[in-house]
């Protein structure tokens, strides 16, 4: 089979969560420029009104369990079918336990940890999650065939020590996540997949890593000696979206610079 058959994403109805900017943006993006019908489904009215011409925006918040039903429902009725949902929408844990020069940051120690910091980022990165799968499955199932690409972590697999407990655990919720629902829903031709990246400059936790003094601790972590952008993670996206990928199902695939193997040299 040729190149062109294998990643064949043409009219495929696909949505993104949190994708007006970063990550899921550049989901969009592959998807739309290689003839998939993309609807973006986010929390943010002036990202969702920046997007390129030709994909459908949503506002959606999806630690809103209506909303996002709604919103598929929406979709389903207008297009007939969902056939991809990439479940990207997340937010950031805020700073780790260390601060990057090495001191003890205490306000950020697990003992001090607000609680409304644990519970809005399990809401967003861990329900919010939940309930889009849920969503995409009822859609898919009748039709007997769907695919779901989840954005999970590096984080999931190591502990962090500059990234905030909450995300580190949310990460790896999300990580088993995956396995479940793709042992599920195996049987009814949906896979379930994640996208594990490493530290990226995105928007998430205000952007802080676009700034080059903030990412350079971080850099220096990577065997590769740079942060991920969402450029990077495209061929992965539309490799899980599209038939070269249809006996993959409940795998975590790191996309990151070798940030997991070890200190960089």
């Amino acid at each position: 089979m040729k190149a062109a058959q294998l990643f064949d994403v043409t009219g495929l109805v696909s949505l993104v969560t949190g994708g007006a900017s970063g990550i899921g943006l550049g989901y969009a993006e592959v998807m739309a420029d290689n003839g998939a019908t993309v609807i973006v489904l986010d929390r943010d009215p002036a990202g969702l009104k920046a997007l390129p011409q030709g994909m459908e925006a949503l506002e959606v918040d999806v630690t809103d369990r209506a909303q996002i039903d709604r919103a598929f429902d929406d979709v389903a009725k207008t297009h007939g079918r969902i056939d991809v949902a990439f479940v990207n929408a997340g937010i950031g844990g805020g700073p780790g336990w260390l601060v990057t020069d090495g001191t003890r940051n205490k306000e950020r120690a697990i003992e001090d940890l607000p609680a409304e910091q644990w519970e809005r980022v399990m809401a967003t990165n861990v329900t919010g999650a939940f309930h889009t799968i849920q969503a995409a499955a009822r859609h898919m199932r009748p039709k007997n065939f769907g695919r779901i690409v989840v954005t999970s972590s590096c984080s999931a697999y190591k502990t962090e020590q500059h990234v905030g407990t909450p995300y580190v655990v949310s990460k790896a919720a999300v990580a088993h996540m995956v396995r479940q629902a793709a042992h599920e829903l195996a049987k009814f031709n949906i896979t379930v997949n994640a996208i594990a990246p490493g530290p990226a400059i995105t928007n998430i936790s205000g952007g802080r890593l676009k700034d080059a003094a903030t990412r350079a601790p971080f850099e220096k972590l990577i065997p590769m000696h740079r942060l991920a952008t969402p450029e990077d993670l495209q061929g992965l996206a539309l490799f899980l979206a599209s038939p070269a990928s249809a006996y993959m199902t409940g795998v975590n695939i790191l996309v990151d610079g070798g940030f997991t193997l070890g200190t960089a040299d």
